[in-house]
């Protein structure tokens, strides 16, 4: 069975990749022409339009960036609602509950299922396939994509409701941007005190301090200054946004993730919404006053 597969940037390209690599047959699709060219190389074929991936797949996937871009593909003009032979839809995008609630109920009036499939673990992990996937809607649904998304990596069901993957990845993001803004204030606090980075990150690694920007983010984009993890900050600002206002709605106190959130909005509306999340380093040294030194080689 041909998979759809639309929105192929930093993420959806290798996560396309990997279900090409599992010898899925894939019609896909991305408003940027140059984007599908890897993908074309490798026999995916090219469509012309969201409808026309839902017109000749029974499972689209779409991986995009915004919440407006995930709306428009999906419900608009020449969207994937408009398709004749869709029948689900997996929706890998963090974009909160209400708007996959929305989605949900539009789709389904056309006779077509929502399966939430939201993934971290960044580029790096789309590459490697070892993705966190999460997944929530009906069971019997989850079941049958379930083989195609676990080419991206290890499968969390997160209930029985599209939805409920959402709120799981929302609450993984928690985590996993207030450790990287916290480990950027560790690292500068250390290095200027006298350590070497590639003690601290030894140390740290098999300590309790470890984290996701301990063991992946400064090792792969800090140590060597490259600073090109693969993550913008429009990203992290989106997905920051949508979780505390999650936890508010929910009437949870949100005051560590609103500090980190404040740390990378004061970093993207200096530098631009596009530079690299371990760039938040940079704005730690600045006012440090000092700058680490690079310990590994820039790779390519």
């Amino acid at each position: 069975m041909t998979t759809g597969f639309i929105g192929v940037g930093n993420m959806g390209l290798p996560m396309a990749g990997k279900l090409i690599d599992a010898g899925e047959p894939l019609v896909v699709y991305d408003n940027r022409l140059a984007a599908l060219e890897p993908l074309l190389a490798r026999q995916a074929r090219a469509a012309a339009s969201p409808k026309d991936v839902a017109d000749r797949c029974a499972n689209v996937i779409v991986s995009l960036p915004t919440l407006d871009s995930l709306r428009q593909v999906v419900l608009g003009k020449d969207g994937v609602i408009e398709g004749s032979a869709v029948k689900t839809v997996i929706n890998t995008c963090t974009v909160g509950v209400p708007l996959v609630e929305e989605l949900t109920a539009a789709l389904k009036a056309k006779g077509i299922d929502l399966v939430d499939c939201p993934i971290s673990g960044g580029p790096p992990g789309a590459r490697a396939g070892t993705l966190a996937v999460m997944i929530s809607g009906q069971p019997g649904l989850v079941e049958a994509v379930r083989p195609l998304v676990s080419h991206w990596g290890p499968v969390t069901v997160a209930g029985d409701r599209p939805g409920l993957a959402q709120v799981l990845k929302l609450t993984n993001n928690i985590l996993s941007f207030v450790a990287m803004a916290a480990t950027a204030e560790a690292y500068v606090m250390g290095a200027k005190g006298g350590l070497d980075p590639e003690v601290m990150t030894a140390a740290i690694n098999t300590g309790s301090g470890r984290n996701s920007a301990t063991l992946s983010k400064v090792p792969i984009a800090v140590l060597d200054r490259s600073f090109n993890y693969g993550a913008p900050f429009y990203i992290i600002e989106k997905d920051m946004d949508l979780a505390i206002a999650q936890g508010e709605a929910l009437g949870v106190p949100m005051w560590v993730c609103q500090a980190a959130r404040n740390l990378f909005k004061q970093a993207m509306y200096e530098w631009g919404k596009d530079r690299d999340l371990t760039e938040i380093v940079k704005l730690v040294e600045r006012g440090a006053q000092f700058e680490m030194p690079a310990t590994r080689k820039k790779q390519g």
